[in-house]
């Protein structure tokens, strides 16, 4: 395992076709039917991909990710298989214990083009927003509401999805009933809303609050919606101390947005090419990747 955990910035796999590389994750085929998914330990930050690793990242997130499609196959199903990537993964691959440890095999499907957003508390893009606007993504919100407050319903606030380098843009329901059709904006709609619900209250009994998350939906052959990508991670969420959370205040959180916060302070544009990460700021950021891991699932490494 302490080879497994070491850094993993790109992956290489001799005789698998390399079908993409996004922010963090590597696909490559495995057949008509089924993927590689490796998730790397690159760090994106404002939709830009940072020139350093967080080493084990990528386990944390595969492990993270699966014990939540786990907990979720009630809802919806996705896109997990249930192979063992060592069995896929060549025995020449160049760090191969690395990418076994980061890796899971999982279906093919149709992804949909847009990232189904829910939000519990206001922060971030949807606290701009709303001091803009007195809405987040066209749904119009209480007067009066602080930093990370706690909204009186979660709601759902959809973005597109943008290539590397780019930058997701926020968008209102009736765009997602353009890009999906009126039914199937309403079905991801729903499930979104149903999934952060129930992974709220389990974190939350925890000592965790999920202040807002990003789903990932796709279709099958049939039609039919699965869950796909990653869920519920330190990379797609903001995890916040339960015991430290104040309205009015910026939280601290078990998330990336350490790294953001410590890109805030640079004299840098949030355009390519991204800054080096200084050693201090890759330790405390593992160290919180690490600590959802633990508190949320009761693995460690």
């Amino acid at each position: 395992m302490i080879q497994a955990l070491q850094p993993l910035y790109e992956s290489r796999i001799p005789g698998l076709e390399l079908l993409h590389r996004g922010k963090v994750r590597d696909l490559y085929a495995v057949d008509a039917r089924r993927m590689l998914m490796v998730a790397t330990d690159r760090i994106s930050a404002f939709d830009v991909v940072l020139p350093t690793p967080i080493p084990g990242k990528g386990v944390m997130l595969t492990r993270i990710s699966n014990f939540w499609f786990g907990r979720m196959t009630s809802l919806v199903p996705n896109h997990l298989t249930g192979v063992d990537p060592a069995g896929v993964v060549p025995a020449e691959a160049p760090q191969r214990e690395r990418i076994v440890a980061r890796a899971v095999v999982v279906r093919r499907f149709r992804p949909l083009p847009v990232e189904a957003i829910v939000r519990g508390y206001l922060i971030g893009s949807g606290w701009k927003d709303y001091r803009r606007t007195g809405a987040v993504c066209g749904l119009r919100l209480p007067a009066g509401l602080r930093l990370a407050d706690r909204l009186p319903e979660p709601i759902y606030t959809p973005s597109t999805k943008a290539a590397a380098g780019a930058h997701d843009e926020n968008i209102d329901f009736d765009a997602t009933v353009g890009l999906l059709g009126g039914p199937l904006a309403e079905q991801v709609r729903e499930l979104a809303l149903a999934l952060y619900r129930e992974a709220a209250e389990y974190a939350l009994q925890r000592g965790i609050i999920i202040a807002d998350t990003k789903f990932e939906f796709g279709l099958d052959e049939q039609g039919r919606v699965a869950l796909i990508d990653e869920l519920l991670t330190p990379d797609s969420s903001r995890f916040w101390p339960a015991d430290r959370w104040r309205p009015g205040e910026n939280p601290p959180s078990f998330d990336k947005q350490y790294v953001r916060d410590y890109l805030e302070t640079l004299d840098w544009d949030k355009r390519p090419p991204g800054p080096e990460l200084p050693p201090e700021v890759v330790r405390e950021t593992r160290a919180r990747y690490l600590q959802a891991l633990e508190i949320l699932t009761g693995e460690t490494l």
